[in-house]
């Protein structure tokens, strides 16, 4: 059998004295699609932060590949095969879609190598099937800060896939979006998982269901409950941490 692809190991966290995360542990494997779910406070950014080196653990280890992260700088664990979407799309609004790309995929990254006339072909290949997994392909020519909300977060993840990682780290994709964008980028990340590594952290329970995967639930900084979202919503002790009564007391 083989190793996980990432593994933490009973990390705790505490900002003076108040413990973010405590004993938390979690596996993925290579191909796995994961949800994480929890109420304000659960310690899903910190979670994240950990992962990416932002933050150092108090205790505990995180496992990357069969090699610990902790110490390391966060642009070297990105290096590493980690990439991280936050909440709000981080994109190059002055530039167009297809500029945004040439960005995330050009190597090395200077300002020649970004010429989109520079670009090499396979690099090109790679654009166009980019803005076609994230179907922006009649927006190549449109600048960025130009595309609705829910297209900046679909060009945001095809950004962070071109950087090739084999772990992707998505937060609230779907905060502001429409129930119809909603479910195109559920469709999105379940196409990216087996060739990659999908974490995805979000608030909303249909957007969740949709992915029809594996749910970790956070609770006061540790795993309370894994499981399929159907046995997770039926859980009483979810419920009542999630949200804040048992089924009785409905």
């Amino acid at each position: 059998m083989s190793s996980p692809l990432l593994e933490l190991k009973k990390i705790s966290v505490s900002f003076e004295g108040f413990l973010a995360l405590r004993d938390l542990d979690l596996v993925l494997n290579k191909g796995d699609l994961r949800a994480v779910i929890g109420p304000n406070g659960a310690g899903k950014t910190t979670f994240l932060d950990v992962i990416t080196g932002k933050v150092l653990p108090t205790k505990g280890d995180v496992i990357f590949k069969e090699k610990s992260l902790l110490g390391q700088k966060e642009f070297r664990i990105a290096r590493k095969g980690i990439g991280r979407k936050f909440q709000s799309p981080r994109i190059f609004e002055n530039l167009s879609v297809q500029e945004n790309l040439a960005l995330s995929v050009s190597r090395p990254k200077t300002p020649f190598s970004l010429l989109i006339d520079n670009l090499k072909v396979k690099h090109l290949d790679q654009i166009q099937h980019l803005m076609s997994i994230v179907n922006l392909q009649s927006k190549a020519n449109i600048r960025a800060g130009a595309l609705s909300h829910g297209q900046k977060q679909w060009l945001e993840i095809a950004m962070l896939v071109g950087q090739d990682p084999d772990l992707l780290l998505v937060d609230e994709p779907v905060a502001g979006l429409t129930d119809e964008e909603t479910d195109l980028t559920a469709d999105l990340l379940k196409s990216l998982a087996g060739d990659h590594t999908v974490l995805v952290i979000d608030h909303d329970m249909e957007f969740i269901r949709r992915l029809d995967c594996p749910v970790s639930v956070l609770h006061q900084g540790y795993v309370l409950k894994e499981g399929s979202m159907s046995e997770i919503q039926k859980d009483p002790l979810v419920i009542e941490v999630y949200l804040g009564q048992s089924e009785e007391e409905e």
